[in-house]
């Protein structure tokens, strides 16, 4: 076949997975709702209410944990989209995906472009509310939501490589509960990395790649940074790389 014309296929594959993956997620009104919800509720009921007792640098507790919560609005929504390759398989949806003449690759690059979509959705709306911060500075939401992006997509294929491994959704919900919350924990999203922790949280923290995700968000909406910038993006662009290679071959492996 002409290269430019199996090129040309291979994008249409791509973009109808896209399209087909965003529908789905528009339709969803409710879980709309409750992913902008959730994030709401830690903002305003655990940031406020620690808030009234505890500062971070001269900066509100709520203003400070905003770029964590950003942060765990991508870890949850990206890792979680893998649920939806469980399902598809258990209505056959995916098997009629995957006999189309499309390759395998393309199918899951589709599926990425698509979850890492719906979550920036989520994360525009919620820098919608941004003005309630005043601490915030809202020049570096470019800069914040292009970590956010990166790290979507790691994410994203982190959910989908587990998707493809498991066959069940209670299974999926296990192995991922278990890998998504030592990650927003262990990311510094709701406290300060400083010489009061203690030596062995401290090593965790710095092996996490969710750490410089938050970071660099932090650093680029509130100035508090620990690493230069390009430093935070860099280290996320190395986890990205190296999940969409791991996920990719899952995905083709897959049966």
């Amino acid at each position: 076949m002409n290269p430019s014309r199996l090129l040309q296929r291979e994008l249409m594959g791509i973009s109808a997975v896209w399209w087909r993956e965003f529908k789905v997620f528009w339709r969803e009104k409710s879980r709309i709702i409750s992913s902008i919800v959730q994030p709401l509720i830690w903002l305003f009921l655990f940031g406020s209410g620690i808030g009234a007792s505890l500062s971070v640098e001269n900066v509100h507790y709520r203003d400070y944990i905003y770029p964590g919560i950003l942060t765990m609005s991508v870890i949850f929504g990206s890792v979680f989209f893998g649920l939806y390759i469980v399902w598809d398989r258990k209505l056959d949806v995916l098997k009629a995906v995957l006999v189309a003449p499309v390759a395998r690759i393309s199918i899951f690059f589709g599926k990425v472009l698509g979850g890492c979509t719906d979550v920036l959705l989520q994360v525009i709306i919620l820098f919608s509310f941004s003005f309630l911060f005043p601490a915030v500075d809202l020049r570096g939401i470019p800069q914040a939501l292009l970590i956010l992006l990166v790290t979507s997509i790691a994410l994203v294929s982190l959910g989908l490589a587990l998707g493809s491994l498991l066959e069940s959704l209670e299974g999926f919900q296990v192995i991922s509960a278990f890998l998504v919350f030592p990650l927003f924990f262990l990311s510094g999203a709701l406290f300060p990395l400083d010489e009061r922790l203690p030596s062995w949280l401290t090593g965790l923290v710095k092996l996490n790649p969710l750490s410089y995700t938050v970071d660099g968000v932090r650093g680029a909406l509130l100035g508090m940074n620990r690493y230069p910038f390009w430093v935070d993006l860099g280290i996320i662009t190395l986890f990205a790389s190296v999940m969409l290679i791991v996920g990719s071959v899952m995905f083709s492996r897959m049966k």
